[in-house]
């Protein structure tokens, strides 16, 4: 994978709805991974703005996964975590632009 290759995830929401989000950033506070996720749209272009976190596991298998935070304090901590995780990046790190 090249340094502006964008790794995405497909989640399957309740209503068995899949969405394609782009992996923002993976990152760590109080000890456990998180995941922050960008949904698509059918062009692979920012779908509006709103990013998803969620806890972010490493399976016995290998392959990583998500799951969902459940209690308020966690979110918390974890959304402060990506705001500075955000603050410490130059937006243009970011680059979405070209994601297949």
């Amino acid at each position: 994978m090249n340094e502006n290759e964008t790794i995405t995830v497909t989640l399957t929401l309740d209503n068995d709805e899949e969405l394609e989000c782009a992996v923002l950033a993976v990152f760590e506070t109080a000890g456990q991974k998180y995941a922050a996720l960008l949904p698509l749209d059918e062009n692979g272009e920012d779908a509006g703005g709103q990013v998803y976190l969620y806890r972010y596991i490493d399976s016995k298998d290998g392959d990583p996964d998500l799951e969902n935070i459940i209690e308020d304090d966690e979110f918390e901590r974890a959304s402060d975590a990506f705001n500075k995780w955000m603050e410490e990046h130059e937006p243009e790190t970011i680059d979405l632009d070209g994601l297949d």
